[in-house]
């Protein structure tokens, strides 16, 4: 069959060129057409590859991932979260833990599904998987019927949940900004650095120490009490504290006017207080 095709190839000389080209053209097509196949491949079930992914070895679509100082990362979650500052430049999780990573410049969400019916999410649903990030990322968590917990987090934070607390410790930068925000539940926080303070509750306490003097702060809950803690050498803040149901303790120099350090305390059913460590 061999000595066949040499025959007539040899026979057809005349058109053996343009078969050649054919064939180069079909040969690149083929080669542009394998990254697509690849991508797609990798991208089975919904998930892209991108760049720096790790994916976990027991089901999970994602493990690890590169995240470039200043870039921003959405966590959503319909249970509760632990999320841990590292000195590290990738943000990852447990191999155990079943999440997707999606992302577009220096945007990037990493979900954790929950669905009971499936072996590898399940262990996601009113759990408290562990997320690590590094630091100089701002972080928004979105959770639901559970608690946030962040420590170690040195970036801007935006923390909402549902039915669960909200905790923070050693966390914030002086530069940015944190927001804080449950609904039946605590806001409880340690360390705290921040250029402005947001904290909101309906049924729950706020209780906020301060490592950094923030040139705004606002604690508000409807049934709880609002409590600060700034540092001893605090400078005088305009404070605004107000409860119908309680007591109002402000135990920091007053500032008259228009001040740039301003306070802002407010609560139905509780006290409000604000003290120097």
């Amino acid at each position: 069959m061999t000595s066949s095709w040499i025959g007539q190839s040899s026979q057809s000389r005349p058109n053996s060129g343009r078969t050649s080209r054919r064939g180069g053209r079909a040969a690149r097509v083929a080669g542009a057409l394998l990254p697509l196949l690849v991508l797609t491949a990798c991208g089975h079930g919904g998930d892209r590859a991108l760049p720096g992914t790790v994916h976990g070895e027991r089901g999970g679509r994602f493990e690890k991932a590169a995240l470039a100082d200043g870039s921003r990362l959405l966590i959503t979650t319909q249970g509760g979260v632990r999320v841990v500052g590292t000195d590290d430049d990738h943000v990852a999780v447990d191999d155990r833990t079943f999440a997707r990573w999606t992302g577009d410049g220096r945007t990037h969400t990493l979900d954790l599904p929950c669905d009971e019916a499936d072996g590898r999410a399940g262990d996601n649903c009113g759990g408290m998987p562990l997320v690590r990030v590094p630091s100089g990322v701002t972080l928004t968590v979105r959770a639901r019927d559970a608690g946030i917990d962040v420590s170690q987090v040195r970036g801007e934070l935006s923390l909402s949940t549902v039915n669960g607390d909200v905790t923070v410790q050693d966390s914030g930068t002086n530069r940015g900004r944190l927001h804080l925000v449950t609904r039946n539940g605590s806001i409880r926080a340690t360390g705290l650095a921040a250029r402005g303070v947001g904290a909101e509750t309906v049924d729950g306490d706020v209780d906020l120490l301060c490592a950094t003097s923030p040139d705004t702060l606002d604690g508000v809950t409807r049934n709880g009490s609002v409590r600060v803690t700034l540092p001893a050498d605090a400078p005088p803040y305009a404070t605004d504290a107000g409860t119908t149901n309680g007591r109002s303790t402000v135990d920091v120099p007053a500032a008259a006017g228009d001040h740039r350090h301003r306070l802002t305390l407010r609560t139905v059913n509780g006290d409000t207080e604000v003290h120097r460590g």
